[in-house]
């Protein structure tokens, strides 16, 4: 006799991640997708309802406040969808049975240490939503201890969100721009973590875990090589001029860690596979808006 399909619930469809993790999706798995218009994930009553329907056997909780600046300025909408959420959703698993799997970022760090984080060095944030994100995770890690992983990633883009598709829009209407080159980490390809968040999920992977691009960069120069990519593959006819800044020179709402590079090794092991370096990720993610 088959076995039934594994049965998926994925929140935060809407984003990025999101719609990566649904492009992912395992052959066979009965999926369901919900965007936060259609579920707060922070409303138990709401989430109770979900899970009386599917009776999800895994959940992905791709939903986040992810806006750095907004989450400073909104304290109490980042801590319910970062913070609140998590826990919601780690007491619904626990009383259902199902695995949750959840996503944090490299920005629980202050960044000052000079080598790659490691899944047991002390976090330190330095804004609301590195805050708020800590305590989603740490609310999972301690409600659903044995049925629970915990990715932190760091720099998310994809073809149609981050900082990637940001600067492609801004290159398209601006011959000079001006870019932080004092604030170190690893550019991350959604489709990539996409891929190790099933792969974790389905080894079942309990416990905290890090996952970026191979090599590092500044904001500048993951910026250059967006331009240079995308005037490779024709997708602007010619590269702005790109001027490198000081941190002190862009004031903004929240502060940034100078350095938040993750150490993924221990990822790698597990999986067996080594992380694409992220200029190689970012030409294969630009190319699919090239042969859209």
């Amino acid at each position: 006799m088959k076995d039934a399909p594994l049965r998926v619930l994925i929140t935060g469809a809407g984003g990025q991640l999101g719609k990566a993790l649904i492009a992912a999706a395992p052959a066979g798995a009965v999926v369901r997708s919900v965007i936060h218009a259609e579920l707060d994930i922070a409303d138990p009553a709401a989430v109770a309802v979900v899970f009386r329907d599917l009776a999800p056997q895994l959940v992905l909780n791709a939903a986040a406040f992810t806006a750095v600046d907004d989450a400073q300025r909104s304290p109490g909408a980042a801590q319910r969808t970062n913070a609140t959420g998590p826990e919601v959703l780690a007491a619904a698993c626990a009383t259902a049975g199902a695995w949750l799997t959840h996503v944090s970022t490299d920005y629980v760090f202050d960044g000052a240490q000079s080598r790659p984080y490691g899944t047991g060095a002390k976090p330190q944030p330095l804004n609301v939503y590195g805050h708020t994100k800590l305590a989603g995770e740490t609310a999972v890690l301690e409600q659903l201890a044995q049925a629970s992983t915990v990715v932190r990633a760091s720099w998310l883009y994809s073809a149609h969100g981050g900082f990637a598709a940001r600067m492609l829009a801004l290159m398209q209407s601006r011959p000079q721009l001006s870019v932080v080159a004092d604030q170190v980490g690893v550019p991350t390809s959604a489709h990539g973590l996409a891929q190790v968040l099933w792969s974790l999920s389905a080894r079942r992977a309990m416990g905290l875990w890090h996952w970026c691009d191979s090599g590092v960069a500044s904001w500048y120069d993951f910026a250059v090589a967006i331009a240079e990519t995308a005037v490779d593959l024709k997708l602007l006819p010619a590269a702005p001029a790109i001027t490198p800044i000081a941190s002190a020179d862009y004031p903004t709402a929240a502060a940034r860690p100078p350095y938040s590079v993750l150490d993924k090794r221990a990822t790698e092991k597990l999986l067996g596979i080594t992380a694409p370096h992220w200029r190689s990720a970012l030409r294969t993610t630009l190319g699919e808006l090239a042969h859209a």
